[in-house]
């Protein structure tokens, strides 16, 4: 009788010990693996919508309405067909036809748009810090503290022209008729396509470049 109670002690410590030594393998473990863990940061994505649902080209592929947009990613748009990029809490980029763009974004809210030839707007919200560059350096940066517009046309060789409505006449946009200048809209500081050219026809020959921007900002030989 005692050989079989010393037995059932001996084999009741074993298990006590046993128990103990992997709950303390387990309370070591926890702390390590913890502090080793990599806390997993959510990817910013853009949005793509096209006019009339046109797949544009992204990094040498199709893409229509509803395409996921990464950093780094570059659109290029036909003669017929815009685009804009949503960026969600960071802004919009609206593309013109004729159109070809790097996009780039992170998560401390900076968006960058390297442009090689064509129009763009870059809407950055209030808290982003938006810059459009192109081949000659940076066009403009807008102030994260209040937000901005950034809109112009380029082409390569020649200086950027920058301003209200020449992009917007330029059909930049997922929502804008490809090419379609409103006569009220577009040129010059926002003074419509037709009071452009009387301004450039009076200043000269040597005033004919933004004109030129404003009418093909593909580059196109008019």
């Amino acid at each position: 009788m005692n050989l079989k109670r010393n037995g059932s002690r001996a084999i009741a410590a074993l298990l006590l010990f046993s128990i103990v030594q992997i709950g303390l393998q387990v309370g070591l473990a926890e702390p390590n693996d913890t502090s080793n863990a990599t806390p997993l940061t959510p990817q910013l994505v853009g949005r793509l919508a096209t006019r009339n649902n046109q797949p544009i080209t992204v990094n040498g592929l199709s893409a229509a309405t509803g395409a996921s947009i990464v950093t780094g990613a570059t659109l290029e748009t036909g003669a017929d067909q815009s685009a804009t990029v949503n960026l969600g809490p960071l802004g919009s980029l609206d593309i013109a036809p004729n159109t070809k763009v790097a996009l780039t974004f992170d998560e401390q809210a900076n968006v960058k748009a390297l442009v090689t030839s064509g129009c763009v707007i870059l809407r950055a919200n209030k808290g982003t810090t938006g810059e459009v560059i192109t081949e000659q350096g940076s066009i403009g940066k807008t102030d994260p503290a209040v937000g901005g517009v950034i809109e112009m046309c380029y082409r390569q060789g020649a200086p950027a022209v920058i301003g209200p409505g020449v992009a917007v006449g330029a059909g930049a946009g997922a929502g804008a008729p490809a090419g379609a200048a409103a006569a009220g809209a577009g040129g010059l500081f926002g003074l419509g396509v037709p009071a452009t050219v009387a301004i450039i026809a009076a200043g000269g020959a040597a005033a004919t470049t933004p004109l030129f921007f404003q009418s093909n900002p593909s580059g196109a030989t008019p």
